[in-house]
């Protein structure tokens, strides 16, 4: 079933998609035959006229097509969209069970499906749609997703400030079944309340679970400075852990709200250890240095700095200010645990940005430990912007 349209690569563009990675870049384009539509699936050939692979055209995007399939023999249709989707449910099927009832179930180019991600939470499974030939099978992927996973609700979220640079409009609301009034995860024995509707991304950060994990082992004992909190996560797990205190900052009033009900509804925890402050972090962390405040574990997990490369310089700056400042903040034999969502940021970058900081900071210090995203999100060895999480975890000499 040949796409009535072909989109010609220029001479030598082709090494790309011969190593398999999934974007072409509007660059690397010699002609576009056909007219073909937003998210129409257009046939790559390079110059000679070599099939390449079957893509998603986006004519608004500079990422112009992204690859469904290097196979020629492959139909890019709805039964194409229910194996993919499928597969990448079950596949993490072993990370769902009565002690953990959320997890990322696709994971866009990583699971063969670019611009689509989809986050269950309990029974309710949050969809959001990021590229053009995504929303091109939008009735499809949610009528697979449905089909995978008999959830109650399907939600979408797709209303992230990407759909503009494809030319889509915002799209939120329920597709399917019914939102339940509170939306509520376990993880490791922990319950959270997940916003569906407003909270960042699809409503939690899922990509942190392991992380998340790892703190709760490290906090025992030690005073805690969790910085952009959000809705508390590090909080809750650092305090499962047996932290001795946790000052927990953020500069949305909406996000400790829901970290309060967090903390309340998991009656083990000791809210006395645990204090909750609406400031702007990068001002309470000088005010704090100014009082001479220590912590014997930090966790800086920051928005995302650097949405796109031309954001990396201002974003590098925003990283060092802040890793400066929680390396004065930390005790001797201290821990910093610190985290870069940003994609343009590469790691090795990051590195360097955090020893700067520690240079400026006269802090002797050592990476003990690397940090990235759990298993639920899978990076496809052809793709290595697919690794966008990345963290260290600093030890500050005594």
């Amino acid at each position: 079933m040949a796409p009535a349209s072909v989109l010609r690569l220029k001479a030598g563009r082709e090494r790309s998609l011969a190593h398999r990675h999934p974007w072409i870049f509007s660059g690397a384009i010699e002609s576009v035959d056909g007219n073909p539509s937003t998210g129409a699936t257009v046939e790559v050939v390079d110059s000679r006229g070599t099939f390449l692979a079957r893509a998603a055209y986006s004519p608004s995007s500079q990422i112009r097509a992204r690859v469904w399939s290097f196979d020629a023999d492959t139909a890019i249709d709805d039964a194409f969209i229910d194996r993919l989707m499928a597969r990448a449910c079950s596949a993490r099927r072993d990370m769902l069970d009565d002690a953990h009832t959320a997890c990322r179930l696709v994971h866009g180019e990583a699971d063969g499906l670019p611009g689509v991600i989809a986050d269950r939470y309990d029974d309710v499974v949050v969809l959001q749609l990021l590229a053009a030939g995504a929303e091109r099978f939008r009735d499809a992927i949610g009528a697979a997703l449905m089909a995978a996973t008999h959830a109650r609700c399907l939600y979408e979220r797709s209303d992230a400030e990407v759909r503009a640079l494809e030319g889509l409009p915002r799209r939120v609301g329920v597709i399917d079944g019914a939102l339940p009034e509170e939306v509520v995860i376990r993880e490791a024995g922990l319950h959270y309340v997940v916003d569906v509707v407003a909270g960042q991304k699809t409503g939690f950060y899922l990509d942190q679970r392991d992380n998340r994990a790892h703190i709760g082992v490290q906090a025992h004992g030690r005073r805690v400075l969790n910085a952009f909190c959000y809705t508390g996560g590090f909080t809750l797990a650092a305090l499962a852990g047996g932290a001795a205190s946790v000052l927990s900052i953020d500069s949305s009033a909406a996000a400790l709200e829901v970290a309060r009900s967090n903390l309340a509804r998991n009656v083990t925890l000791d809210a006395r250890r645990c204090t909750w402050l609406e400031a702007d972090v990068f001002t309470e962390l000088r005010a704090l240095r100014n009082r001479g405040a220590w912590f014997d574990l930090i966790v800086l997990d920051p928005p995302k700095f650097a949405p796109t490369a031309a954001h990396v310089a201002r974003a590098a700056r925003a990283y060092k200010d802040i890793n400066l400042l929680a390396l004065k903040l930390l005790a001797p034999g201290g821990l910093l645990a610190t985290f870069s969502c940003s994609g343009a940021i590469e790691a090795s970058l990051f590195r360097k940005i955090v020893a700067g900081a520690a240079v400026d900071a006269n802090a002797d210090a050592a990476v003990i430990a690397q940090f990235g995203a759990s298993a639920d999100h899978p990076v496809a060895l052809t793709f290595p912007e697919g690794d966008y999480l990345k963290g260290l975890l600093v030890r500050k000499r005594a």
